[in-house]
């Protein structure tokens, strides 16, 4: 595995704390409450308003602290790294964001509606709301990408759909592979040089917490499920680095399956009621991974469409936009 082992969850936890209390004690100890110059006040989660653009997560011991905004939210990773949040929710609407962290500890934010990501439309064709897949080109993408191979395990608790390691295997694999090797029905060829390779069963779980919200990365890549905030069927959390001329490098990425409010099934049929297919909603979760973001109304043909519809299979395969912005990335 290339570059995504780095020291343990304790160890990373010990550093942050030292931290945080070596810049606490470097400036009287009254770092954490100085709002006035732009500081977070007080403990527990933050806003972006708390911790604005432009600040410095080592002068306010900001390391390690959730930051929300719209629901959605992330923990301030180290210097040097920026994590992305991206929720699959029930209503269609777009929840996520990216919060940078820069080699000096200066934050910035990407806040708009979808995490970090730049939506293309075409104006040809016909009115977006009767584009079919094949017929729409819009994509959005986050500015990262996996230069190498996407590492990845299955957390060893439920799985989605009650399926066994093995089950959940293979279609974790066939969603990840539509991505990657841009499995479409528009007579598009795999012009995409991403690539995934599975690992094994882990302890280790998704960086995601109940609330959806990003956790402190691990540095392994998981895939499981558990309960999130209601409203929301799956959460993504993308960690990456810089890279000069962009798009930044992924170093992690964690998907996690919202069991807790949501039924979900590996084969719907005729009679399926509200269930949500594994497949479908793991292939836009994997679309996530590898940078791209959500497209809107008028684009319901596209597997990154903001609503992964409950008993359909048809984001199982890509339409023409997704393939396009996989295109641009790699």
């Amino acid at each position: 595995m290339t570059g995504r082992h780095g020291p343990g969850r304790a160890g990373r936890v010990v550093a942050a704390v030292v931290l945080a209390v070596t810049v606490a004690a470097g400036r009287g100890g009254d770092a954490p409450t100085r709002a006035g110059d732009g500081c977070a006040p007080g403990r527990g989660p933050l806003t972006v308003d708390d911790l604005p653009a432009g600040s410095s997560v080592l002068e306010c011991a900001a390391v390690g602290r959730l930051v929300t905004h719209e629901g959605a939210g992330v923990t301030v990773p180290e210097p040097g790294m920026k994590v992305t949040v991206d929720t699959l929710a029930v209503d269609g609407s777009r929840h996520g964001f990216t919060l940078e962290v820069a080699a000096d500890g200066t934050v910035s934010y990407d806040l708009a509606a979808d995490a970090g990501s730049e939506e293309h439309t075409h104006a040809a064709g016909p009115p977006a709301a009767a584009r079919a897949a094949c017929a729409d080109s819009a994509y959005a993408v986050a500015d990262h990408k996996e230069y190498g191979t996407y590492d990845w395990w299955i957390g060893d608790g439920p799985l989605p759909g009650g399926l066994s390691p093995a089950d959940a295997r293979r279609a974790f694999e066939a969603a990840i592979g539509t991505i990657t090797g841009t499995r479409n029905d528009c007579g598009y060829g795999d012009a995409v040089g991403a690539r995934a390779a599975y690992h094994s069963v882990t302890h280790h779980e998704a960086d995601v917490d109940g609330g959806a919200h990003c956790t402190a990365r691990d540095g392994v890549s998981v895939w499981d499920a558990g309960n999130l905030s209601g409203g929301v069927v799956a959460t993504t959390c993308s960690w990456s680095r810089p890279v000069p001329g962009g798009p930044d490098w992924l170093k992690e990425a964690d998907v996690r399956f919202n069991t807790g409010d949501y039924t979900f099934t590996n084969n719907p049929g005729d009679h399926c009621a509200n269930a949500y297919d594994i497949r479908s909603v793991a292939t836009h979760e994997a679309g996530h991974v590898f940078g791209l973001g959500h497209v809107g109304a008028g684009h319901e043909g596209q597997t990154m469409f903001t609503n992964s519809f409950a008993c359909s299979t048809s984001a199982r395969t890509l339409g023409r936009g997704d393939v396009l912005g996989l295109r641009r990335l790699y």
